[in-house]
C-alpha cells in the first residue's frame, strides 16, 4: 500500500519519524513535505497530498500539523477526500469504520509521538462498517 504524508512546520518531527516507521511496517510512503522546520503554510503541502490520493498515486494519506485542523479544512475542499482528524485511538478508528477517511490528520501540538503512532496503527488496521455509514458518505457530495 502506498501511503502519502505531509506537514507543516509543526508536524515535521513526528511526520520524518512516522515515514520511518511506516517504512518499517512494509508500506510505500511518499513524502510531501515540508522538510524544514521554518515557517510554512500547511495547504502548500495539503493540496499536493490530496491531489495525489484523488489521482490514484496514493491510496491514503496522514497529515500533521499543530492542531490538525488547518489540514483537515483544506484537505476536505477536495471532492474525493475525507480527511478526519483524530486525537486518540477511539477517534482513529471511527473516522475510518463510520467515514472511510482515506486521510488521517494527527494535531502534533496535542499528542504524544507514542499517541500519533497508536492512532496510525489502529486506523491503518481498522475496516469501514459500510452499510448505513456509506449512505451517509455518499450524501457528502450531494451539494
Amino acid at each position: 500500500m502506498k501511503i502519502g504524508i505531509c506537514s507543516d512546520h509543526a508536524g515535521l518531527e513526528y511526520k520524518s519519524k512516522l515515514i520511518s516507521y511506516l517504512l518499517g511496517k512494509g508500506y510505500e510512503v511518499v513524502n510531501f513535505g515540508t522538510d524544514s522546520c521554518d515557517s510554512c503554510d500547511y495547504p502548500d503541502f495539503a493540496h499536493p497530498l490530496a491531489n495525489a490520493i484523488e489521482a490514484g498515486e496514493c491510496e491514503l494519506g496522514i497529515a500533521i500539523c499543530g492542531t490538525g485542523n488547518g489540514m483537515a479544512i483544506t484537505l476536505n475542499h477536495h471532492r474525493g477526500i475525507r480527511a478526519g482528524l483524530a486525537w486518540n485511538n477511539a477517534i482513529g478508528a471511527l473516522v475510518k469504520e463510520h467515514n472511510n477517511a482515506n486521510v488521517l490528520v494527527l494535531p502534533a501540538r496535542f499528542i504524544s509521538y507514542r499517541m500519533a503512532v497508536s492512532i496510525v496503527r489502529t486506523w491503518l488496521t481498522t475496516e469501514f462498517a459500510g452499510g448505513r455509514h456509506q449512505r451517509r458518505i455518499d450524501k457528502i457530495t450531494e451539494c
